[in-house]
């Protein structure tokens, strides 16, 4: 679902409901995204329609598909107001931010947008903005939302959205890039991104060597400061000082060449290798692989999530049968392999997200409602959960019972994979903890279960650690 333009002065950003902003509203109906216009939007839309760029780009998917409706096919819920137009975008099977995405996954976006203001350069238009949430994704896909952001290239003005796009897409790339700085805590601290200056200040001095630092990080940050509290009209000097479209032209090449530049060269973590490293063999694992393989093809779901998916062999199992899988994990690492295999393969149906369950993306900003927590924006019908329970009571403390309820009010049907504490991976875990897990147990597992769901089927693998459950969500367990 396209979200409503993330302008300079438009304060809100979400994805339900109904939202006015500057150029109009977006609101659902029916089961699609509207978006109704005022009339200096809908010259900009007119304009926008019949250019190459856009039609080129929403043809090979770098931008939603949208189109106008006529008068008489409006919905009836459409919201009060003297409205010129209404514009009809394309779904989003899953709405996802730039603090759940991998540094791959960051990095595509930003170039995505920069190649479109580039093209758009090119007939006279520019982006009002520069938000890294102008970006949503169709599976490995990304795809630019945000269609009332271009408008006509006023003669003159710079790239407003320059300083936004830095504080949400450069700089959170380049501390990930340069210092190895996660940047999903940042990001997700302050949804306006980082600062010049709180960049600044984690660059040393031979930083300010490395590519695009001192053009766009020193640079900016002591203009940032020098122009702070002045009331000089700094537009209305450059437009009588020439500035020209070819500047901004200059900018946004050397700003691709720097994106495209950045590398995040760690080689290993705790999980990116578990593939490979899991403490059962190629029997056990194909064990797994036909059990999830016989629960997905009893019947297609529209959406499935698999929590702690690793590198994601199940998601692709999933896939097989299923519209669309939401694989989530909480090493980066492992997902950003992810990504990158499936925008190899262009896959669209998997969407890799870095989530940490037990820190899990909280619904924010004004009112809560900017941005929305996972379960918000989409419950699955089947979640997968596989070689994780024994990280969340054991490695996370979070009480065995609880967590299964958490599962079930996701309202899906569920597969699980219990493992006991005779597992090497458990051992590890208990180590150097003292085992105050009394209630870890298969047997008070499986009371868990069963108090939300129905065991359809269970199947212990070879080294008898481990069981897989099949369980169908009993929604009476909620009533």
């Amino acid at each position: 679902m396209p979200a409503p333009s993330d302008t300079p002065g438009s304060p809100l950003h979400c994805e339900a409901g109904s939202y006015r902003d500057r150029n109009g509203r977006v609101f659902y109906a029916a089961g699609s995204v509207y978006r109704v216009l005022s009339a200096r939007a809908l010259g900009d839309w007119e304009s926008l329609a019949v250019t190459r760029f856009f039609r080129d780009a929403c043809q090979a998917g770098g931008i939603v598909a949208t189109e106008r409706v006529a008068t008489a096919d409006q919905p009836a819920a459409l919201p009060a107001g003297d409205w010129a137009a209404v514009l009809k975008h394309g779904l989003i099977p899953f709405v996802s931010y730039p603090y759940e995405w991998s540094f791959g996954m960051l990095q595509d976006a930003a170039l995505l947008q920069l190649e479109l203001l580039a093209a758009a350069l090119d007939e006279d238009f520019g982006l009002k903005d520069g938000s890294a949430y102008n970006i949503q994704w169709h599976g490995a896909r990304p795809v630019f939302i945000d269609v009332p952001s271009f408008e006509r290239l006023a003669a003159g003005e710079p790239w407003a959205g320059y300083r936004q796009f830095c504080q949400t897409m450069l700089f959170p790339l380049m501390l990930h890039a340069y210092k190895n700085v996660a940047f999903h805590p940042w990001l997700r601290g302050c949804l306006d991104g980082i600062e010049p200056e709180q960049c600044r200040n984690l660059m040393s001095w031979r930083d300010v060597l490395r590519r695009g630092v001192l053009t766009h990080v020193v640079l900016q940050s002591k203009l940032q400061s020098r122009y702070a509290a002045s009331d000089r009209n700094v537009k209305a000097e450059l437009r009588s000082a020439g500035f020209h479209k070819s500047l901004i032209e200059a900018n946004v090449r050397g700003l691709i060449k720097t994106v495209r530049g950045l590398t995040w060269r760690q080689a290993a973590s705790v999980w990116s290798e578990y593939a490979t490293s899991h403490s059962y063999g190629d029997a056990d694992q194909k064990t797994k692989q036909e059990f999830v393989s016989g629960v997905v093809r009893e019947r297609r779901r529209k959406l499935v999530w698999d929590i702690g998916c690793n590198v994601g062999t199940y998601s692709r199992i999933a896939a097989e049968n299923s519209d669309y899988v939401l694989a989530m994990d909480g090493d980066h690492l492992a997902v950003e392999r992810l990504y990158q295999s499936l925008k190899a393969e262009r896959c669209e149906t998997i969407l890799p997200l870095v989530a940490n369950l037990v820190d899990a993306s909280p619904n924010q900003g004004w009112r809560g409602a900017e941005r929305k927590g996972l379960a918000e924006r989409g419950r699955p019908e089947l979640t997968l959960c596989l070689a994780l329970i024994h990280h969340i009571v054991i490695g996370a403390n979070v009480p065995l019972h609880e967590f299964v309820e958490w599962l079930a009010g996701l309202g899906g049907d569920l597969v699980i994979e219990f493992v006991t504490k005779d597992d090497a991976m458990v051992q590890t875990l208990l180590r150097n903890k003292r085992d105050d897990y009394s209630d870890y147990s298969r047997e008070f597992f499986e009371q868990c279960l069963t108090q939300f769901f129905q065991i359809e089927r269970r199947e212990t693998i070879s080294t008898g650690a481990r069981t897989l459950y099949y369980a169908v969500a009993n929604r009476r367990a909620f009533a």
